[in-house]
């Protein structure tokens, strides 16, 4: 008797802490899953505050061009275009390069990819530019030249910039670099020879047009002859 009270005096006691134990564990169960409602809520009303805030310290641009277009000047054009550059060219651009330039300068480095075209003026060609001798036609084509250099500004960006403590930058500077990337883009286009590839493309085009008009052969002179 004496061995069963023992044991009923320690089985009760753990029944009850088991007991409580569970009723703990449900209770923080009830407590979490009670807060993880109550802050989801919470939580997702400033990730949307956060965006409202984004969209307000960065907000999406707006273009509003003007109904209104005027047209300075119109005229008819006869270029035969015939050949194409793509080039790219680094241009740095800095003011105050003295040593002010801690305080007041402003420095960029511009990456510029541009287009470079060539080709015949058709429109420079006249009567007396073409004759016939023993059934050769003589052709006098105008000399090549550059019709376009531009910089495609998708392609074209600032690489870096380095403004002064006590400036906001110069609000110039950038269109004086890509002023100066076009024409090195040309330059650099020139220099590697686009005019002579252009007059060439040219008479081939030309010679194989006039050659299925039946001609049966074409000479290209220049315009000094």
């Amino acid at each position: 008797m004496k061995a069963e009270r023992i044991l009923k005096g320690v089985v009760l006691p753990v029944g009850i802490l088991v007991i409580l134990a569970w009723a703990a564990y449900s209770l923080v169960n009830v407590v979490q899953n009670t807060t993880e409602q109550a802050i989801k809520p919470v939580s997702d009303l400033t990730g949307e505050v956060g965006t409202q805030v984004a969209r307000v310290l960065h907000p999406t641009p707006t273009v509003l061009p003007d109904p209104v277009t005027i047209v300075h000047e119109m005229r008819s054009l006869a270029r035969l275009e015939t050949i194409q550059y793509t080039v790219e060219k680094v241009v740095t651009a800095e003011t105050r390069q003295e040593f002010l330039k801690v305080l007041f300068g402003d420095r960029l480095l511009l990456v510029a990819h541009g287009v470079v075209i060539a080709g015949v003026d058709l429109a420079k060609v006249g009567p007396e530019d073409l004759w016939v001798e023993n059934e050769v036609l003589y052709f006098r084509l105008p000399t090549s030249e550059v019709f376009i250099a531009s910089i495609d500004n998708e392609k074209s960006y600032i690489y870096d910039r380095q403004v002064g403590f006590l400036t906001k930058g110069d609000v110039d500077l950038e269109t004086a670099a890509r002023r100066v990337a076009e024409e090195e883009i040309e330059k650099a286009a020139v220099e590697d020879g686009i005019l002579d590839l252009a007059q060439q493309n040219a008479e081939n085009f030309l010679s194989r047009m006039l050659l299925q008009l039946g001609f049966p052969e074409v000479i290209f002179v220049g315009v000094e002859e």
